[in-house]
């Protein structure tokens, strides 16, 4: 009834299959980042003052997004190779015959791969939404050699009002009102002609009214800047486009994202996109914990029988039917046609009911 009966069998397993998937994620990345960097190196030199240490600064922020994106494939992959590996030299018929169940058998497996699933949490949390955000940053100034790069935990808003341009360093909501820091507004005339240029240390909504605090007003003309302690400022843009466009769950840790979700649910804003993403952000790593279970249908069955191919084939058609179906319920809870948490958990949970029925019914 042990979950792991030999220590040593356990180290050799856990070993064999974190070789192999180290093996892969380096292979896809690899081959991957060089052809994203092939399509993208004429846009990088095109600018002005880039070169090749541009390109590598490219590959520095896109690389984590890589990893993060194809590590549960390499988890798959990995997992495919090892059980058919231990199958073709018969060496789960061994352990079978020594009395290990096939759940002992794959719990090496299971265990190492949900260590990589942490990791792998841990990796988008510290690194995937810095480089994801500044790569953003950069893409936004067209690559340009000194861009201004967003902080890694809060994400720009730009919006548009007529020929009117709103920028501001993010956009919070705190005991009923809305605050926009460093509060920027551009002013144009027909033919996109700066007309006035606003900046203020913070632009406040509250009781239905739009403030500005500490204002410089800069002219085109280069005549001294205005300033002004307070300023009423008056738009048509609504509150719910300031805040829509203020997280981005691609570019801001899980604690951040449930923030902004519980400060939007505070307003009375719709959030089920974001609470999608928010769990997601657990269910994506989880994923690598299914791949061993998914894939066990390689490891048994008997290699003179000619069914190993058809069994890998197999083992990798529910992987990849799992992808699909998680990001289909992904996209269908952004939409919000499903509850946030079922887009999020319906895939891992109905392939683990999978998994688990396929073994019982073979093997136990």
């Amino acid at each position: 009834m042990r979950l792991f009966p030999s220590s040593t069998l356990a180290r050799y397993l856990g070993q064999m299959f974190t070789i192999r998937v180290l093996a892969f994620l380096i292979g896809l990345v690899m081959v991957l980042q060089t052809l994203d960097l092939l399509s993208e190196s004429d846009k990088i030199l095109a600018v002005e003052g880039n070169g090749y240490g541009a390109l590598l600064h490219y590959v520095s922020l896109r690389m984590p997004q890589l990893i993060s994106q194809f590590l549960p494939f390499s988890v798959l992959l990995g997992t495919l190779v090892t059980l058919a590996t231990l199958n073709q030299t018969s060496e789960v018929v061994v352990m079978r015959a020594a009395g290990i169940s096939a759940h002992q058998v794959l719990m090496p497996l299971v265990a190492a791969a949900g260590l990589i699933g942490l990791a792998h949490f841990v990796f988008n949390e510290t690194v995937v939404v810095q480089s994801t955000a500044q790569l953003q940053a950069w893409e936004r100034v067209g690559y340009a050699p000194r861009s201004e790069e967003a902080p890694p935990e809060t994400q720009e808003v730009w919006v548009a009002d007529g020929a009117t341009i709103i920028h501001a360093r993010e956009a919070i909501q705190r005991d009923g009102r809305l605050i926009l820091p460093n509060f920027e507004l551009y002013e144009r005339r027909e033919g996109s002609h700066l007309s006035r240029v606003t900046t203020a240390a913070r632009a406040e909504y509250a009781g239905g009214t739009w403030t500005l605090y500490d204002v410089r007003e800069y002219s085109p003309t280069g005549a001294p800047p205005v300033r002004r302690d307070t300023q009423p400022w008056h738009t048509n843009v609504q509150t719910d486009r300031f805040l829509a466009v203020a997280v981005d769950p691609a570019t801001v840790s899980y604690l951040r994202l449930h923030r902004a979700v519980a400060e939007l649910s505070e307003g009375g804003h719709p959030t089920e996109s974001l609470l999608a993403s928010l769990y997601h952000k657990i269910s994506g790593p989880f994923s690598s914990v299914l791949m061993p279970l998914l894939a066990a249908v390689s490891a048994f069955g008997v290699v003179r029988s000619g069914k190993l191919f058809v069994r890998i084939v197999i083992g990798m058609a529910l992987g990849f039917g799992y992808f699909v179906a998680d990001n289909f319920m992904l996209a269908m809870g952004q939409f919000g046609t499903v509850p946030p948490f079922l887009a999020a958990w319906a895939a891992p949970l109905l392939f683990l009911c999978i998994g688990e029925s396929v073994l019982f019914r073979t093997e136990e």
